[in-house]
């Protein structure tokens, strides 16, 4: 098994992006066109209604993370999802960052560094997980879908903006069971965040999913 490589920092604050919800760090490409969806059969649709509504039958969800970075180095933490619109990354030592979604905007908030970042949920390939009601048509489009032994993998975009990234949601099947996500920014850079034993159901303080309004305001 090769050994993790060592974990830069541009290379966290780049996946911390992706994995944050957020729109990835650098440039921004051109509006993209319109995407292509996926042609689906009679199975695939009846599949993809039911991820949505596995997916909206999560109100709230703790699980470990593994998240690979675009440069194969890795981190690890801890994630917490309170839907709608709130969720929390956790990163175990030596990375010194939290981040947090409020519903409105996310905040990745670097210890080390004493510096906070906002982005809008609205302006990443992501935000549908945490809306109120999880639809995979409108304005997202699923642009490919794929079956597996015992497994379903759903790549979609923001319809009116595919250049703000893909995301791709791995599935167990069997029972139906979200296994990680990879977001491709719009970069092409890919993240992956492999989930490890979700729990639904468990409860949070509210104060998990305040924003740092300052450097001293702090988790």
């Amino acid at each position: 098994m090769p050994t993790p490589r060592p974990l830069s920092r541009r290379a966290l604050m780049r996946g911390a992006a992706a994995v944050a919800l957020a729109a990835a760090l650098g440039p921004r490409l051109a509006r993209a066109a319109a995407p292509v969806a996926a042609t689906l059969t009679a199975q695939d649709q009846a599949d993809l209604k039911r991820i949505e509504n596995y997916l909206d039958n999560i109100k709230t969800m703790q699980a470990l993370f593994q998240q690979t970075n675009p440069d194969g180095s890795t981190a690890e933490g801890e994630v917490y999802m309170s839907r709608p619109g709130k969720m929390r990354f956790e990163y175990q030592p030596p990375v010194q960052m939290f981040i947090v979604s409020d519903g409105n905007y996310v905040a990745i908030d670097d210890l080390e560094l004493k510096n906070v970042q906002f982005y809008p949920v609205e302006s990443t390939p992501v935000w549908f997980l945490l809306r109120e009601a999880i639809k995979l048509s409108g304005d997202v489009t699923v642009t490919r879908f794929e079956r597996g032994p015992k497994s379903l993998r759903v790549t979609c975009v923001q319809t009116k903006d595919p250049g703000n990234g893909a995301i791709t949601l791995v599935f167990q099947d069997d029972p139906l069971v979200l296994k990680q996500w990879i977001v491709l920014d719009p970069q092409q850079r890919s993240t992956t965040v492999a989930l490890i034993d979700p729990q639904q159901g468990v409860q949070f303080k509210p104060e998990m999913f305040y924003l740092p309004t300052n450097t001293k305001e702090r988790g």
